[in-house]
């Protein structure tokens, strides 16, 4: 038996067309399920007391389960309650809401780990609650949180091979069919993780770029 890469250089188009998907889930559900985090995160935090329970069940239950089980209740079990979902849709919307139970849990830490002092002078000067949330949490929280949510983002990127079970034409789906089109299961998968392993190349570095610029708000804890 020998390795034949040509099988798989044939079907180039296709597979780039599935990289396309995958990348495009993975932004949509980074950018969105970061701010439907932080959303959570910052309700928990300055709302009342029932709102932060019926949050941090939310939270509980989504990261207590799997996202397989997950988009398999939305995709499959949706139409019984009335919701019917397009695959590229259920799986967007899946990642997503997946991804803001750990993105709230980032942030979540993250404005617990700004020092008590740097609020408490921020209102001794006369800022309000927005003021400070925006002029002190943020920038500090941001460079607190920013590794935790590049690998929140590199799970992610590696979460979306799960879309193909409900039939996202994203790179997994695509070069597995491929791969058992051609009888080239090793070359399909020797290539996915190539793909793959790129994409968390690119995100850790530019995760590494945000953190430099960022650089300027880290502070000493007292």
């Amino acid at each position: 038996m020998s390795l034949d890469f040509a099988l798989m250089a044939d079907k180039m188009p296709e597979i780039l067309a599935g990289l396309w998907v995958t990348i495009w889930a993975w932004l949509v559900a980074t950018i969105l399920g970061g701010g439907l985090g932080f959303l959570v995160a910052s309700a928990r935090r300055y709302g009342p007391a029932p709102l932060d329970w019926l949050l941090k069940l939310y939270v509980e239950v989504l990261r207590g389960t799997p996202f397989l089980v997950q988009l398999f209740l939305l995709y499959f079990g949706g139409p019984f309650i009335g919701l019917r979902l397009e695959p590229i849709p259920a799986g967007l919307i899946g990642l997503t809401i997946y991804a803001s139970a750990y993105f709230s849990e980032i942030f979540r830490a993250g404005f617990q780990a700004v020092p008590r002092g740097h609020v408490e002078a921020a209102q001794c000067v006369g800022l309000s609650r927005g003021q400070i949330l925006r002029r002190i949490l943020l920038p500090e929280m941001t460079m607190l949180v920013l590794p935790q949510c590049v690998n929140m983002a590199i799970i992610l990127i590696k979460e979306t091979a799960i879309l193909s079970i409900i039939t996202v034409p994203e790179m997994t789906g695509v070069i597995s069919a491929i791969g058992s089109q051609q009888y080239a299961f090793v070359e399909a998968m020797f290539l996915l993780a190539i793909f793959y392993w790129v994409l968390v190349e690119i995100c850790g570095y530019l995760g590494r770029l945000a953190e430099a610029r960022l650089s300027k708000f880290r502070f000493a804890v007292p």
